[in-house]
C-alpha cells in the first residue's frame, strides 16, 4: 500500500479502530447501540421498516417475495406515491358509465343539456332517380338526412356513399296514396296479407344499404290503415328501424301502432317546397325557425330540386337562432319513445 492511498484510506481506519475500541470498552451495550447508531448515519432506514402497508414517508416499496426476508435494501420507488381520492367529478363519471346516469337525468336527451337553443332537423328524400340532385344533397351538411327510393337503378351505390360521408340514410318506402297516383315498384297497399306487405317491405329495406329507418313515399291511405302498419311496425322493431312519417295525410295512424310496438317515430312539421318558387321555399325556411322557437324543436322535409338545395345551403350558413342536429336526435326530442331493446 503507497502512502498517498494510505492517506486516502485514514478515514476508514479511524472509524474501525473506533467502532473497534467501542466494542471492546462497551461490550454488550455497545452491541445493542449498533442499531440506534445506523439509524442516526442513515435517517428515515427504520421509520420505512416499521410504517405499514409497504409505505414510509410517501416512499413506496416493492413487496418482498415469498421465501426472502424483509430488508432495507428493499428497492424503492424514488418519487413518493400518496394516495388521493378521485375527483368528486370523475368518481360520478365512473359510477355512471357502469350504471347508467341517475334516474333524475336518465329521460333528458343530451342535446336539451348541451345545447339550449331551439334545434332543426331536415330530410331530403326521393333521393336515387336525380343523380346530380342526389349529389348535390350529399355536399349538404352531415347532420341532413338522406332517404332513397329503394326501386331507383342507382340507390344501392348512392345510398352506401351517403352513408360513408357521415349523412343518416333512411329508405322512402312506396305506400299507397288516396288518389290514384302510383308511388312505385313494391308498394304497400291497405288490405294486403301481412306476410305479403312484410315481403314487399324486406324487398325495399335490401335495397338501401346502410339505413337506420324509413319515411313513407306518398302513403296517405296507407299510413291512416292501423293493420296495414302492424307489420310494417313488427318488422321494423326487428330491425332496430325508426319510422319518420312523412305525414302526407291527416290521419296517420303511425304514431299510435309505432307505440305500441316500441319503435321510434315523430312526424315532419314543414314541407320546404310543395310549393317549388324560389319566394315560396325561402318564406318555408323562415317558417322552419319560427316552429323551432316556438315548440324546441321541428323537422322539415325537402326534395332535389335545385331551388331547394341552393337556398337551404345558403340558409343553414346563417344563424337563425337554431341548431341543425340529425334526424333521429330530433325525433327523440319530439317524441321519446325509444326501442325496448337493442
Amino acid at each position: 500500500m503507497t502512502f498517498e492511498s494510505l492517506i486516502r484510506r485514514m478515514p476508514e481506519i479511524a472509524f474501525t479502530m473506533l467502532f473497534g475500541a467501542g466494542l471492546v470498552l462497551g461490550g454488550g451495550a455497545a452491541v445493542d447501540g449498533v442499531p440506534k447508531f445506523i439509524d442516526a448515519a442513515v435517517p428515515g432506514i427504520g421509520a420505512q421498516a416499521a410504517a405499514p402497508d409497504g409505505l414510509a414517508h410517501g416512499v413506496a416499496r416493492f413487496a418482498v417475495p415469498q421465501g426472502f426476508m424483509e430488508s432495507r435494501y428493499t428497492p424503492q420507488v424514488l418519487y413518493p406515491v400518496t394516495p388521493s381520492p378521485l375527483p368528486e367529478w370523475l368518481a360520478r363519471a365512473i359510477m355512471e358509465m357502469r350504471s347508467g346516469p341517475p334516474p333524475a337525468l336518465r329521460d333528458v336527451p343530451s342535446t336539451g343539456v348541451r345545447n339550449r337553443r331551439p334545434v332543426i332537423a331536415i330530410c331530403i328524400d326521393d333521393l336515387g332517380e336525380d343523380l346530380a340532385g342526389t349529389d348535390r344533397a350529399m355536399a349538404l351538411p352531415q347532420a341532413v338526412a338522406l332517404s332513397f327510393l329503394p326501386f331507383a337503378e342507382t340507390t344501392p351505390f348512392l345510398a352506401e356513399a351517403a352513408a360513408k360521408k357521415g349523412h343518416l340514410v333512411l329508405a322512402h318506402v312506396p305506400m299507397q296514396a288516396l288518389g290514384r297516383a302510383d308511388p312505385g315498384p313494391m308498394t304497400l297497399r291497405t288490405g294486403m296479407a301481412p306476410e305479403e306487405i312484410a315481403r314487399r317491405l324486406g324487398w325495399n329495406l335490401s335495397r338501401v344499404p346502410g339505413l337506420v329507418g324509413i319515411n313513407n313515399h306518398e302513403g296517405s291511405r296507407f299510413t291512416a290503415d292501423a293493420a296495414g302498419l302492424t307489420p310494417v311496425m313488427a318488422t321494423l322493431k326487428a330491425r332496430h328501424l325508426f319510422f319518420f312519417d312523412s305525414r302526407t295525410g291527416p290521419d296517420s295512424k303511425v304514431p299510435v301502432v309505432a307505440k305500441v310496438h316500441g319503435v321510434m317515430t315523430a312526424g315532419r312539421d314543414i314541407f320546404l317546397d310543395d310549393d317549388p318558387r324560389e319566394a315560396a321555399v325561402s318564406a318555408q325556411l323562415e317558417m322552419l325557425g319560427r316552429e323551432a322557437r316556438r315548440s324546441g324543436v321541428a323537422i322539415a322535409i325537402g326534395h332535389p330540386h335545385d331551388v331547394t338545395l341552393r337556398l337551404l345551403k345558403a340558409w343553414l350558413a346563417q344563424d337563425h337562432g337554431v341548431t341543425l342536429v340529425p334526424l333521429d336526435e330530433a325525433m327523440r326530442l319530439k317524441a321519446p319513445v325509444v326501442f325496448a331493446a337493442r
